[in-house]
């Protein structure tokens, strides 16, 4: 039996099927032979919910709120309430949200406030879940970063100690936490996935996760090939241009290479713009058009 490599059978293919269908047509063809339908993912912008309507005419698939804006842990329940209706009256998921809690609550150092956050993220969960939301991304780059002169490793336990306490919570209220590595001009306490998962191997919950944040794998030179070997654990992810943080397309950033590599691992969660902005209407509006076309050129 003679063997026939896949690149002359494209090509075979190819000529074959151009003569009847035109070169265009054949490519067509030959895609939905071999079954490469070009690579798509669901696009939301991390902003304020008022922004739903131009999202959805956009073609956006979702929001990321803020937890504190939206959920409003530290608030009573009527200001929660009314962004509820006007959840119901727009009918546009917020799939995630981000800022999970502030710098002044500490998980790691000297003094601790884990009973505090534990009692803000039992709140924000619970409202997440009745807001029909998947995850919330565990960031909080301030509250994890390690004083000056504090033991490492024993800020490393702290912070194991209080994640083991919060995935049950997360896992009662089936919302998923995804942990979040930030680059180190925000924060010196996991700066890479691989210190990610490191937290999240310790905590072995299911409901505790990864975000992969390509705008901070970017900014610590995290080769694409990170996803490929951390791909059981992704579950969210967010993108920006690495120089400014500015949205895709304004200084020309090739993503393509993580983007291979998301769709080598069959990723099919949410991909959000978070993102400095300065023209936000016209930027969001660029932005969806360039990742789509990366997405769609993998």
């Amino acid at each position: 039996m003679s063997f026939i490599n896949p690149f002359s059978r494209r090509n075979f293919l190819k000529s074959s099927l151009a003569a009847v269908a035109g070169t265009v047509g054949a490519e067509a063809l030959i895609s939905a032979v071999e079954g490469s339908a070009p690579f798509s993912l669901p696009l939301g912008v991390c902003t304020d919910y008022k922004n739903a309507a131009m999202l959805k005419e956009l073609g956006y698939s979702f929001i990321e709120e803020s937890v504190g804006r939206f959920l409003m842990p530290d608030s009573g329940e009527d200001g929660y309430q009314k962004k509820r209706q006007e959840l119901q009256a727009a009918n546009f998921p917020i799939r995630s949200y981000i800022y999970f809690f502030p710098g002044n609550l500490k998980s790691v150092g000297p003094e601790l406030h884990h009973e505090a956050i534990l009692q803000r993220a039992d709140l924000a969960l619970k409202r997440a879940k009745e807001c029909g939301s998947k995850n919330i991304v565990f960031g909080s780059g301030g509250s994890r970063a390690i004083p000056s002169g504090f033991d490492r490793d024993k800020a490393k336990a702290q912070h194991i100690e209080l994640c083991k306490k919060m995935a049950p919570l997360a896992e009662k209220h089936g919302v998923t936490l995804a942990v979040e590595p930030l680059n180190r001009g925000e924060t010196n306490f996991i700066n890479s996935l691989a210190e990610g998962v490191e937290i999240i191997e310790a905590v072995n919950n299911p409901w505790f996760k990864l975000q992969c944040d390509i705008y901070h794998m970017l900014r610590e030179n995290e080769p694409p090939e990170e996803i490929l070997k951390y791909r059981n654990h992704i579950v969210h992810c967010h993108i920006a241009e690495k120089q400014h943080r500015t949205a895709p397309g304004l200084e020309g950033d090739d993503f393509k290479p993580y983007f291979r590599a998301l769709k080598k691992v069959k990723y099919t969660g949410g991909l959000s713009l978070e993102c400095n902005w300065k023209n936000f209407e016209q930027e969001v509006k660029q932005g969806i058009r360039v990742v789509k076309k990366q997405l769609s050129e993998v």
